[in-house]
């Protein structure tokens, strides 16, 4: 196990992926390069300045900027962070109250299995139907052959029009007396959790990070990283290249991830596994209720 754990962290290490931010940020690491390069010889081999020059003092006050720097970076990436552990509760809990739904309705409509299928049907598509919604792409969705039936008696709004066919069905179930009040108004509020969880992930998605925000940290981050050279070349030398590509690369990579997964419903490498959840979803209703695919 342990020699496991080394290769799987060797192989994150200096594997590339399509989301690596040093894929990313590579040409704009070169040309900090150059620049860093073009502030040494600048400094040191045309106006031979030394660590007694006033512009050493730069340093300074490039320190205090490195802090307030470092307070929105953490501001950003816990606020992004938030927006996509909220994204995760939210299909968790559409998870459960799934499972909850279908162990119900099986015991309800032991005796109906035609309508305790067609209630499968509804379960097991809703959150396709949702990461569809919130994303415009479902690739299981895609390949079912009851998809297209269910989807021309939807009208407009994807998730919220199956959850009005499916409140339909129970309805018209507790007017034939196969569903007693209790029972409706426990189911009910089962149905309203559906409704929770594709209200919550619609904020998160209609609701961004204002863009002034995110352009501002961007442009805090280069203005550092460009007089990082500045500040501390006169006593590093060639060093300070590699050091300031460094720097760069840790920063702007901080930006980009909390870019990647403030709005986690994107399908990205990073964002949440929507079609793997709810294609979990579907297993369970069947194991559940014994539907047949």
């Amino acid at each position: 196990m342990r020699v496991y754990n080394t290769k799987h962290f060797l192989k994150i290490l200096v594997s590339l992926h399509k989301s690596d931010t040093l894929k990313i940020l590579f040409p704009t690491m070169i040309l900090m390069a150059v620049y860093s390069y073009g502030v040494q010889y600048l400094e040191i081999e045309y106006l031979h300045l030394t660590s007694k020059s006033k512009v050493s003092n730069v340093g300074m006050i490039h320190s205090l900027l490195g802090f307030v720097l470092s307070l929105l970076l953490v501001f950003r990436t816990n606020t992004a962070y938030d927006r996509w552990w909220e994204g995760r509760k939210l299909w968790g809990k559409l998870v459960n109250d799934t499972r909850n739904f279908a162990v119900k309705i099986n015991m309800i409509l032991s005796d109906d299995r035609d309508s305790a299928n067609q209630i499968a049907r509804y379960l097991k598509y809703y959150p396709h139907f949702l990461a569809k919604h919130l994303s415009q792409e479902s690739t299981r969705l895609a390949l079912d052959e009851d998809y297209s039936e269910i989807e021309k008696s939807l009208k407009h709004h994807g998730p919220t029009d199956l959850v009005i066919l499916l409140t339909h069905k129970l309805h018209q179930l507790k007017k034939e007396g196969k569903i007693s009040d209790v029972e409706m108004l426990y189911l009910d509020t089962q149905v309203s959790g559906f409704l929770d969880v594709c209200g919550g992930c619609e904020r998160i998605k209609n609701t961004p990070i204002p863009y002034s925000y995110s352009s501002f940290i961007k442009k805090f981050i280069i203005l550092y990283v460009l007089a990082l050279p500045i500040a501390y070349v006169i006593n590093l030398g060639l060093f300070m290249i590699p050091l300031t590509v460094f720097v760069y690369y840790v920063l702007m990579s901080l930006e980009l991830i909390a870019e990647e997964i403030e709005d986690p419903f994107n399908n990205d490498e990073n964002d949440i596994p929507m079609e793997a959840i709810a294609q979990n979803i579907e297993r369970n209703v069947h194991q559940i209720m014994g539907a047949k695919k």
